[in-house]
């Protein structure tokens, strides 16, 4: 039974079980109700009420709080609703012109849910944490400021699914959004003396027609929360998302990225059957951190190193994996003679020799002039031999889908003029072999990765400082799902962590920075995103309740009157919540639609 399976299994199990208990009362008489198709759990509690009487005594301080979130959510509420707006246009611009993207993990549904496990971006253990944290602060906020405004608060709990996914507050709905008595016959602070005269009128004619009532009994008037109180309580939480996420942000791109180094970025790849590695007892995955007494910080330290031994010499290589050093003694080999090698042409700058001459993508580099290309280390040397306007002859594997002229071993050969390089005194070709490149040590029996772990942790550090401009804060909302180049940064984890090392403060914990470095970008990304999702103009998002009492009062200032301000607050609300929503909807199946026709 595989994995999928395995979990479907269980969520049926999870769906029956609560189906019976929820049909024979059983949930009900322990204050646990369910919601949604999964269904999730809602586990009331009344205890820990009265602490939130205590969190909430500095009331002058936490209003402060809420009123910078009035103003952040509406800051958020127009960036996202301009993204929104700019994905739209550049989808629908493309399914006109007949280029719209195939269908792709970017805008499959399943990633439209921020659900760790199911959301293919976000892991597992990571994520369940960010999403659990995320959740409590954002209802407990909403909860403290409830009763900062004088707003009761029913019950606290957990939300469960399988396990627990976060907690709520349930406020007093009749006090937070109904048409409250006390709301709709409280005065405006800007009323005129005729609104007020006609206000005493109609106060005046509502006590004498209670009084014809005696035998009636009197309801006590529901004390309501006024619309400033409530827009503080619904921005309270987005507030809390956005100050937790930038906390976690702010120590992980500072004292936690501080304290984690590059190792090596010398990690083998593969192994060779019966070859000196295998033999020596190396596996894939280590990183090779020494040679002799020479250390190692790139597979090239090492191509550098073997070039200088001979066949028969013996060398003593210490590699790591999973936190374990290990020592192994091997004997170099002799290189086969009909051994290639070659380096990967990953591209080709614009303008180039490389592009003027016809070299493409996909291009394996085999020889230039009388020099063997065997692997990036054989590039770089010879390039740094050459000097601007030297004509070479390059020799290239061909691509599957070139159909030019080939020689007779079923390459193809250019003759190219190289031009000034600005940085350097060589020449420059202008081929662009990646940063992923596999270099290939015949002499050893291993293929190496070389993934350059220093230049990817050195901007993952520049990150802070571009987001004084619109691009850094794009790099920093894609930087789980894109990366820097479509590659995703899921954390130190799994082979990634591999390539690092703990440093300065954070040497005693060991693999233990890398769980505080996960945990933080996780809380601090879920945050950050949940916060700006609620910011949308679209009911039942807190932002678009927010955005509706701000028509509303808008209105009002121009007509006095509610009946008209609650029709047009509604009318407006309701379209932009259409809006978002089929703009969704369009962002999810339009691929599908556009490969479909």
């Amino acid at each position: 039974m595989n994995g999928t399976s395995i979990a479907l299994s269980i969520f049926l199990l999870y769906w029956l079980a609560v189906s019976v208990l929820d049909r024979k009362g059983i949930l009900e008489k322990y204050n646990i109700s369910t919601f949604g198709p999964l269904p999730i759990l809602m586990i009331r509690t009344t205890k820990g009420l009265k602490l939130l009487d205590v969190l909430a005594r500095p009331k002058s301080y936490w209003r402060i709080f809420a009123n910078l979130g009035i103003l952040l959510m509406f800051a958020g509420m127009i960036a996202m609703f301009l993204v929104i707006a700019i994905s739209d246009l550049g989808l629908y611009t493309s399914f006109l012109s007949g280029n719209m993207p195939d269908p792709g993990k970017y805008n499959s549904p399943r990633n439209i849910f921020l659900i760790p496990g199911l959301n293919e971006f976000i892991p597992l253990t990571w994520g369940a944490i960010a999403l659990i944290v995320t959740l409590v602060v954002h209802e407990f906020s909403h909860a403290i400021l409830c009763r900062v405004e004088g707003i009761r608060v029913k019950s606290m709990g957990i939300l469960y699914a399988l396990v627990p996914i976060g907690g709520f507050a349930e406020p007093d709905d009749e006090q937070l959004f109904g048409t409250q008595e006390k709301t709709e016959r409280e005065l405006p602070l800007t009323a005129t003396i005729e609104e007020i005269e006609e206000w005493e009128k109609e106060e005046k004619i509502r006590q004498e027609t209670e009084k014809t009532k005696p035998d009636e009994p009197k309801s006590e008037p529901v004390i309501g929360a006024t619309r400033t109180q409530r827009s503080r309580i619904l921005a309270a939480g987005v507030m809390a998302n956005f100050t937790v996420a930038f906390i976690a942000l702010l120590l992980f791109f500072g004292p936690v990225l501080g304290a984690i180094a590059p190792l090596s970025d010398a990690m083998i790849l593969s192994v060779n059957e019966s070859s000196p590695a295998d033999h020596a007892g190396l596996e894939n995955g280590m990183i090779i951190t020494q040679i002799n007494d020479t250390n190692i910080t790139t597979a090239e330290d090492l191509l550098t190193y073997l070039e200088k031994t001979r066949p028969g010499d013996t060398v003593h290589i210490y590699a790591t994996k999973n936190g374990t050093v290990s020592t192994h003694d091997l004997q170099v080999a002799s290189i086969p003679e009909d051994y290639i090698g070659g380096v990967p042409v990953g591209g080709i700058v614009s303008g180039s020799p490389a592009e003027a001459a016809g070299i493409k993508t996909g291009m394996t580099m085999i020889r230039i002039n009388n020099t063997k290309m065997q692997n990036v280390s054989s590039f770089v040397s010879f390039m740094e031999t050459t000097k601007a306007n030297q004509t070479v002859e390059v020799e290239l594997l061909p691509s599957e889908n070139y159909t030019g002229n080939l020689t007779e071993k079923g390459t193809v050969v250019f003759d190219v003029q190289l031009s000034s390089n600005s940085e350097h005194d060589y020449g420059f070709l202008g081929v662009m072999y990646g940063n992923n490149a596999v270099m290939e040590l015949p002499m050893l029996g291993i293929s190496m990765l070389m993934p350059q772990a220093k230049l990817y942790l050195e901007a993952l550090k520049q990150i802070p400082s571009l987001l004084t401009i619109p691009a850094g804060w794009i790099i920093l909302f894609g930087l789980p799902i894109y990366g820097f180049a479509g590659e995703g940064f899921r954390g130190f984890s799994g082979t990634f962590m591999q390539f690092y090392q703990p440093v300065g403060w954070a040497e005693p914990l060991g693999i233990g920075i890398f769980w505080i470095a996960n945990t933080l970008l996780w809380v601090g990304w879920l945050n950050f995103y949940v916060g700006l999702f609620n910011c949308l103009p679209a009911v039942p998002l807190d932002g678009g309740h927010v955005f509706k009492d701000s028509i509303y009062s808008f209105v009002y200032r121009l007509t006095r009157n509610d009946s008209i301000s609650e029709r047009v607050s509604n009318s407006i609300t309701a379209s932009f919540s259409m809006l978002i929503l089929f703009s969704f909807i369009f962002m999810i199946f339009g691929p599908y639609i556009g490969q479909w026709m």
